[in-house]
């Protein structure tokens, strides 16, 4: 193979992937000073800012000039600095707000990837020897982190949900169930879309009062309950569609296993189990998709020691699950339906 002198674009390239942890901090700071939510009103000059973020003023007009080159921010030849359409999603009330992805990214998940070597070499998670939490336990000892974890899940959720919802055909589904759904974007999404139907969140305790709130304040509450339970012992039966979002890619091919096991007990022989996934390439290329299914695939071994899967493995494991798989369909940002009927059933063909 040809061996060739490195241009200016790709030495700048380069050097862009090995510091690009800067951009996730700065955002970071951004958010927890509250900048966009300062902005929000108007362009605001260096002084007021640095009061109002009690900041030093020469430091956070650093920062400032840092988000402005990342388009977040503008600088103003008076002096002044203003919020870009991009920054605002960092506001916690926008409607299609990143700020708790920002906060769990670099909070949560960043000071687990110093140690990916060690998750290399042995295949394991580090979070138990990087935060002393296993898995989920956090979320469950800690209300405050549960909140950031479920408000996380809502806004990668809501970037997808809607597409969800449009690719499904839900002619025929009267009754659905969505597995591990967290606060509930995602069947808030589909009852919306589709006033035919009803719902059951299912869901651990921490996440069950968020849902709730969700649903109220989508006016849904009538047309979906919320259950606590766990899905490694049961879920509810008898509906005519189950829903897991995120769930299986987020654990180790014998607990994945587990899951789809009480969900076949649970799935009528006339039911249909869809998961929303990503769906990992079987060759890997420079593009924007395969980038993100590669950095959720390091993610999940660093904090749970679990995996993104290729199409082959996911039916790998439906069919010991009990399942047949009939259908896989790219939606968005990555994501794919895969929809699965009994083992068996007329409707498998």
């Amino acid at each position: 193979m040809e061996t060739r002198d490195p241009t200016p674009q790709s030495t700048s390239y380069l050097l862009n992937l090995i510091a690009g942890s800067w951009t996730s901090d700065a955002l970071a700071v951004a958010v927890e000073l509250k900048l966009p939510d300062l902005l929000a009103p108007g362009p605001l000059n260096l002084a007021e800012l640095a009061s109002a973020t009690r900041c030093d003023p020469d430091a956070l007009a650093r920062l400032l000039r840092a988000l402005a080159t990342i388009d977040v921010c503008i600088e103003g030849p008076d002096g002044f600095f203003a919020i870009t359409p991009m920054g605002e999603r960092l506001r916690e009330d926008h409607p299609q707000s990143l700020h708790f992805w920002t906060l769990y990214w670099t909070r949560s998940m960043r000071p687990l990837w110093s140690h990916l070597i060690e998750s290399v070499r042995t295949g394991h998670s580090v979070r138990k020897a990087v935060t002393g939490f296993e898995g989920f336990e956090r979320q469950q000892q800690d209300p405050a982190a549960a909140a950031i974890f479920n408000n996380t899940m809502v806004e990668l959720t809501r970037l997808v949900a809607s597409e969800v919802a449009r690719a499904y055909d839900f002619t025929a589904v009267r009754t659905i169930v969505d597995v591990g759904g967290g606060y509930g974007e995602l069947i808030t999404q589909i009852l919306r879309q589709t006033p035919h139907l009803t719902g059951t969140l299912f869901d651990l305790p921490h996440a069950i009062e968020g849902a709730r709130q969700r649903l109220d304040e989508a006016r849904l509450s009538l047309r979906c309950e919320c259950l606590a339970g766990d899905f490694f012992d049961w879920i509810p039966g008898g509906a005519d569609l189950y829903v897991l979002k995120s769930v299986i890619h987020d654990w180790p091919d014998d607990r994945a296993l587990t899951i789809l096991k009480t969900c076949r007990r649970a799935v009528p022989p006339a039911g249909r189990l869809l998961l929303v996934e990503r769906v990992r390439p079987n060759r890997a290329h420079n593009c924007e998709t395969h980038r993100q299914i590669a950095r959720s695939d390091l993610a999940m071994l660093l904090g749970l020691g679990s995996q993104e899967r290729s199409e082959a493995q996911f039916r790998e494991l439906l069919v010991s699950a009990g399942f047949d798989v009939v259908r896989v369909e790219a939606v968005a940002l990555a994501f794919s339906l895969i929809e699965a009927v009994p083992r068996g059933t007329s409707q498998a063909g």
